[in-house]
């Protein structure tokens, strides 16, 4: 199975050049701990959590209205393509330490995100499913 078909296809974003408190406000307002930072191409070029605003931000006493996005985001990041094998984005995401991945069309435009807890959920409904098919059979 694709990552297409088991990713989250609405994505928060920000821009590079804006302000760390304008991104870090929409995160709030949309109970997101993760924005992907976007080109103007919609290619992705940055990841910015809400850890990264703390740790990069706030610990360090810097002012969020004058910090940009591209100045605390954690970038280069990497990234798979919607048709990618699920197994091939879990290798992806242990190699490069991450939980959430971004995940990209054939032009490297956003098209969603995958997190662990997605495969997660996946697991358990096939692991349900298999546990139904075999309780008919026992």
């Amino acid at each position: 199975m694709s990552v297409g078909r088991i990713c989250v296809r609405t994505v928060w974003t920000a821009e590079p050049d804006e302000s760390l408190r304008a991104a870090a406000q929409r995160m709030a307002e949309a109970n997101v701990g993760t924005i992907v930072v976007l080109d103007d191409e919609r290619v992705p070029v940055g990841i910015l959590t809400d850890r990264d605003v703390m740790l990069r931000c706030v610990v360090d006493g810097e002012d969020a209205d004058q910090t940009k996005v591209s100045e605390v985001m954690t970038s280069p990041i990497s990234m798979v393509r919607e048709d990618t094998p699920i197994e091939e984005a879990l290798n992806v995401m242990a190699t490069c330490n991450v939980r959430r991945l971004p995940i990209v069309d054939e032009k490297n435009r956003l098209v969603g995100i995958l997190a662990v807890d997605d495969v997660v959920e996946l697991l358990a409904e096939e692991t349900s499913t298999l546990g139904r098919l075999l309780a008919k059979y026992t």
